[in-house]
């Protein structure tokens, strides 16, 4: 069963899959590691040379995506956003082979709340490319 079902009246579920992608390091507790870290550096490694991330949230429509090509736009990205006050969680992930899917809920210290999901294509154990649906409070 690629794509386990959360069983009812049990809340948010830490992680569905533990497994790795084609024998990589690339695993749930990596992923865990960078986007719970303090700093972009250790999410930022997770990333291929020639990555690829579309942005789909208010700002960025899904006929018009932002479009983060390559690591040092995904870096400078991702130093924005770990420069903020905030604090970041991975809820849940679910690795099938070289694809995976994972939500991240993320806090301001003000309670404002944004959540991602994210598709991601693996390639060698890295990300090669990444859809990414956010929402915030208002």
């Amino acid at each position: 069963m690629p794509w386990p079902v959360r069983p009812p009246d049990r809340g948010p579920r830490e992680e569905v899959s533990r497994g790795s992608a084609a024998g990589s390091a690339f695993d749930t507790d990596t992923l865990r590691q960078g986007i719970e870290g303090t700093t972009a550096a250790t999410l930022l490694r997770l990333y291929a040379d020639d990555a690829e991330i579309r942005v789909i949230d208010r700002n960025s429509q899904p006929s018009h995506p932002k479009i983060l090509r390559g690591r040092d736009e995904i870096g400078a990205m991702l130093d924005d956003v770990y420069s903020r006050d905030m604090t970041h969680k991975l809820e849940n992930c679910v690795i099938q082979g070289d694809s995976a899917a994972f939500s991240e809920s993320c806090r301001y210290p003000d309670g404002v709340r944004v959540l991602a999901e994210s598709m991601i294509t693996l390639r060698d154990g890295k990300i090669s490319e990444q859809i990414m649906i956010q929402a915030w409070d208002e």
